[in-house]
């Protein structure tokens, strides 16, 4: 393989917290090089998410209690970790292929096709909260080329799946099979899942079905459709009454003023597991529902090696297939997001950099 590299590449550099306008592409980044234990990836596609939004607008700061994709002004620590480091390029799904070995690497020849968890437990001095996330804590995949520990990638060259559908796999797909191991989903029980017609949730409710779970899901009703038709028995529109005292688990991914009805939806000793807020992340508890019930919370942001790699046995098996709703040019990042955050379309959306030409509008 030619790995005769460029010295610049395009890309989208996150200038600082804020707005769409913090977004700045541009065409003279310097391409990394890899370093110890490192791997340069050609970047083949890059999943849009909730994610690399929150970041850019600084919503993990301590000091925000609105719901997400609310541009908040005057934030100074609003990543995963912290304080970021800017200019940064995001995007934390990558479907990419091997370019070149940094040195001590050689788990992966050059040409290999590879995913890559989004992010993965390392505490530092600097980083004490322990999580090194791609395209928080180090560039990500919104460029033509970015640097990923050669530990953390799978190969998935043989994965019945285009370069679109694996880019919709480590984000969405890694979170939910975090929160149905974390919770303990097994066969026959019964399941819940908020915020069901977005990726991660579409990924829980494949999941969950696929490991025999009795599976329903909360989101707006023209997307029932689409959740049904990938294992959902049961569909609740984000305003309908919930059963109380049904369900063994509940997977949460929209928090906001509904979550005491998800812990009452829980039967007593069930689990409840979480991985996101866009509701809000400020809710109100009743204690005594919690723990007179028995109720187990579990706070998921990573997942563990074992699980991820099971995940990527299903994707080279071809048991998984992500719904996708639209691919971007990676210069139209901005157009990307916006659609993404309008939530008019079930599925992920996926950005292509310059090589990659076939888009859907």
């Amino acid at each position: 393989m030619n790995t005769q590299l460029p010295a610049t590449m395009c890309g989208t550099y996150l200038t600082g917290h804020g707005g769409p306008d913090k977004l700045e592409w541009r065409t003279d980044i310097p391409v990394p090089k890899p370093g110890a234990g490192e791997v340069l990836v050609r970047v083949l596609a890059a999943g849009v998410n909730n994610t690399d939004i929150n970041t850019r607008e600084g919503w993990y700061s301590r000091d925000v209690t609105g719901a997400t994709g609310e541009t908040q002004d005057g934030v100074e620590v609003g990543g995963w970790s912290g304080a970021l480091r800017f200019p940064l390029i995001q995007g934390g799904d990558l479907c990419g292929e091997v370019v070149l070995n940094g040195p001590g690497s050689a788990a992966h020849a050059p040409g290999t096709r590879v995913i890559c968890p989004i992010n993965q437990p390392r505490p530092t001095a600097d980083n004490p909260v322990g999580f090194e996330a791609l395209g928080s804590e180090f560039n990500g995949a919104f460029a033509e080329y970015c640097v990923v520990r050669e530990a953390d990638l799978y190969d998935v060259t043989d994965a019945p799946l285009s370069d679109v559908e694996l880019a919709a796999i480590p984000c969405a797909y890694g979170t939910a099979a975090g929160l149905l191991h974390r919770a303990g989903v097994a066969e026959g029980q019964e399941v819940l899942i908020t915020g069901a017609t977005g990726g991660v949730g579409l990924a829980a409710v494949e999941l969950a079905a696929q490991m025999g779970a009795h599976v329903s899901g909360i989101g707006s009703a023209a997307k029932h459709n689409s959740v049904l038709r990938i294992g959902a028995a049961r569909m609740f529109d984000r305003d309908d009454p919930l059963p109380e005292d049904l369900f063994h688990a509940v997977i949460d991914l929209v928090g906001g003023a509904r979550w005491p009805d998800l812990i009452d939806a829980l039967r007593p000793g069930g689990q409840y597991a979480v991985a996101g807020a866009i509701g809000g992340p400020m809710v109100e508890a009743d204690l005594r529902r919690i723990y007179l019930r028995d109720i187990t919370l579990h706070g998921c942001t990573y997942q563990p090696p074992e699980v991820f790699a099971r995940l990527v046995e299903m994707v080279r098996s071809g048991k998984l297939r992500p719904t996708i709703a639209a691919t971007y040019p990676l210069h139209q990042i901005n157009r990307a997001q916006a659609e993404f955050q309008a939530k008019a379309q079930a599925g992920k959306m996926v950005l292509l950099p310059p090589a990659s030409q076939e888009v859907t509008p």
